[in-house]
């Protein structure tokens, strides 16, 4: 099967010639040809399958193809994502794919000044990438109407979905047309997530190239048992005893994040971070200066586990665990990608066993233990498993307290082998009953 077999155009054959596109991959196979026969979707692929494209591509020549001219401060089509970083890559695939077509594309997201944003959208648009929040701050400011719009994209719909940004996305809903259509792609799916897409779409086609919440067989796992307090000594321990080359670490917190990357940088190590805190430029900086391989190490929060492609990246660390099982996959999926190979290791205390237990019941698969010798934890991991138990020793029976010491004797034990009735029981003593009523007269 080639793109042209698709039915793909001519400008969008060149382009994806130019990129190196051979051979479509599964999910562009399926998504492709649904997207151009108007149909919503609900697409479910690993992480680095080429999602960007299964949905980007045929958008790109409905746009072309289909439609009027758009308007001032309009946008024919709209794909919504829910980190800055994951725009600009997202936007920048867009970019390519559509370099000899008469489109215009543009992305939004917030920590930059909305002036820039609100003169570009006076145009109008006719592909626009954005955040929930900007987007509505852009909406609410009347720098962006919606009556012309065609399609609506939600990418990594996992999270847009989730609660975190269920009320934006019921008031971005509230403005768009009725009439449209809608994709949604993400790696990983719940349940619950599924009912309520089923909700938002019309007749969809479900979409599912690979096994549910499944990490890709391209990406070797396994962790370290260590007491979370000895962590970052043990960070640095592994990185000079096999002499990491370029490593993407993800850290919990943004004080977590600037902790390691101080100690790693006070220790000589050429490190950086990027979190919600830190400017959009600084991050952006940080990011592409761990592409040209100018930072050997880059410690992030989740703000990085989706969107973050970087070619033949060969480690990721998970120095703590993720709160929420979904995004170990997403945070695995920046190693590995398109066809190679790549290792994810995780550095784990005994503290995190629950959020272990339900990533290994999400992938369906135990993750192979180690502990490096001088670092064996104080504080025991509990074994798991992949049906997301967590197995605790059974604790030893306590040994009957020895009378005497001036304690009150409770009696004798019955040994192993005897019976009740082989046991000798003193008599019971009678005491005198004292009459204590009214004494009578005499």
């Amino acid at each position: 099967m080639t793109f042209a077999t698709l039915g793909l155009i001519e400008p969008l054959l060149r382009a994806l010639e130019t990129l190196g596109y051979q051979t479509p991959t599964p999910v562009q196979a399926q998504a492709i040809p649904a997207v151009l026969a108007g149909r919503d979707l609900m697409a479910a692929a690993q992480t680095g399958t080429g999602k960007t494209a299964g949905f980007a591509v045929p958008l790109l020549q409905l746009l072309a193809m289909e439609g009027p001219k758009v308007t001032s401060n309009s946008v024919r089509a709209l794909i919504l994502v829910p980190t800055r970083e994951l725009a600009e890559q997202v936007h920048e695939s867009v970019r390519q794919y559509a370099e000899h077509l008469p489109l215009s594309t543009y992305a939004v997201y917030g920590g930059v000044s909305i002036n820039p944003q609100m003169m570009k959208l006076r145009k109008g648009v006719d592909l626009l990438v954005a955040t929930p929040g900007r987007l509505l701050d852009l909406f609410r400011q009347n720098a962006l109407k919606f009556n012309q719009l065609q399609t609506l994209v939600l990418d990594e719909a996992d999270r847009m979905l989730d609660l975190g940004f269920s009320e934006e996305l019921s008031n971005i809903y509230r403005v768009l047309p009725k009439k449209r259509q809608t994709l949604l792609f993400s790696a990983t799916f719940s349940d619950q997530i599924r009912l309520l897409a089923g909700q938002m779409l019309n007749d969809p086609l479900s979409i599912e190239v690979s096994p549910r919440n499944v990490a890709a067989n391209t990406v070797k796992q396994w962790l370290y048992t260590v007491d979370k307090k000895r962590k970052p000594e043990l960070f640095v321990h592994l990185l000079r005893k096999h002499k990491w080359k370029q490593v993407l670490v993800f850290a919990k917190t943004r004080n977590g994040v600037d902790a390691l990357v101080d100690k790693l940088q006070g220790l000589g190590v050429n490190a950086d971070g990027i979190h919600g805190d830190k400017p959009q430029a600084t991050r952006q900086r940080a990011l592409d200066r761990f592409k040209a391989s100018e930072i050997q190490i880059l410690v992030a929060t989740d703000v990085a586990a989706r969107g973050l492609d970087i070619e033949d990246l060969p480690l990721v660390v998970n120095f703590d665990l993720p709160i929420v099982a979904e995004d170990y996959i997403h945070r695995i999926g920046r190693t590995g990608r398109a066809g190679a190979t790549g290792e994810a290791i995780s550095l784990v205390c005994a503290d995190e066993v629950n959020l272990l237990s339900a990533i290994e019941m999400l992938t369906r698969q135990g993750l192979t233990r180690h502990m490096e010798q001088d670092f064996e934890p104080e504080h025991r991991v509990p074994d798991t498993d992949a049906s997301g138990l967590v197995i605790k020793k059974p604790k030893k029976p306590k040994k009957p307290k020895a009378s005497g010491g001036g304690k009150r004797n409770l009696g004798k034990w019955v040994d192993s082998g005897e019976t009740v009735a082989d046991v000798p029981v003193k008599p019971v003593r009678k005491v005198p009953v004292f009459n204590t009523g009214p004494r009578k007269k005499k």
